[in-house]
């Protein structure tokens, strides 16, 4: 929480800056070094809007939905946590880059990987710095994994990633052929998830807009040292039918069986991943732009 002496100083050079650069709006995406910035645009009479990733808001969310005009979100079920008259849905906007992926073919996708459309294909990541539990579980079932004839995108994350190249060491060389282990991927993460019949990842809100725009079916493991938001998240995306949470302390008995019970059954998969395509919202950049110019226009009028 920001402390009345940084909050009385905030204020001063946000309203220096708000004065020099005399904006017609304001977007906003959280945390509370937002808290001085709406204040002043408060004052100073700017329109401002906050987007909600997230299905539940945050602390910091929770304090700015009393001072901006708008509050832009990922999906209606945010609801019950704000303001009827602010709230606009406009979905979660996708990378430019993941989006256009989203036309590959699943053959184009897999040639990426050195992989084949014979065997079903699972992608396991945790982010850019990895998810240790996760990690850990999936090297765990790895043999067993791939002894069922299943390929395995594995983005571990910079901080696992010579404990998880040593582990794909060890591995007898047939199965070795069906596992590909990175510890970071960018420009090929959109092939990536284009490729996968099923997604092992955390909670967080970028799966609110990214295994849609894939209709890709999730096993969803909430980060358990957080705020509970990834786990109202992997509710949200599994009371719709498009995943499967899994809790941390439940990875080591159920994520083998669950994985396999999945990619075991493709009528499920299919039905999960049409429930996760009608989650879709392709155009919600451009709804967020579009609010944004509408709080200009009733600025000016």
């Amino acid at each position: 929480m920001i402390n009345a002496a940084q909050l009385t100083w905030s204020l001063g050079t946000v309203n220096r800056l708000l004065g020099r650069f005399r904006p017609h709006v304001l977007f906003l995406t959280g945390g509370y070094v937002n808290v001085p910035v709406s204040i002043v645009a408060r004052v100073r009479r700017v329109p401002a809007a906050i987007f909600l990733p997230d299905v539940e808001p945050g602390t910091a969310i929770e304090v700015l939905k009393h001072l901006v005009d708008r509050i832009a979100c990922t999906t209606a079920a945010s609801a019950p946590y704000l303001p009827e008259d602010k709230m606009v849905v406009t979905g979660y906007p996708v990378r430019p880059e993941l989006r256009r992926a989203t036309t590959l073919l699943r053959e184009e996708a897999l040639a990426t990987f050195h992989l084949t459309t014979k065997r079903p294909t699972l992608l396991v990541f945790g982010g850019s710095r990895g998810a240790r539990s996760i990690n850990r579980a999936l090297m765990a079932v790895l043999p067993a994994l791939l002894a069922e004839d299943i390929q395995v995108i594995h983005v571990s994350g910079q901080l696992d990633w010579e404990e998880v190249e040593a582990n794909a060491a060890t591995l007898p060389a047939d199965s070795r052929s069906r596992y590909r282990p990175y510890p970071y991927l960018h420009g090929e993460m959109g092939a990536a998830m284009r490729a996968a019949d099923l997604a092992v990842t955390r909670a967080g809100a970028g799966m609110l807009g990214e295994a849609p725009a894939f209709a890709l079916p999730s096993i969803l493991v909430p980060y358990p040292h957080a705020w509970r938001y990834q786990k109202i998240n992997a509710d949200y995306l599994a009371e719709r039918g498009a995943a499967v949470r899994l809790d941390d302390e439940q990875l080591g008995e159920r994520l083998l069986p669950t994985v396999l019970s999945l990619l075991q059954d493709a009528e499920r998969l299919a039905a999960m991943s049409a429930a996760a395509h009608a989650l879709d919202v392709p155009d919600a950049a451009d709804n967020v732009a579009r609010l944004l110019l509408d709080l200009k226009r009733e600025r000016r009028d």
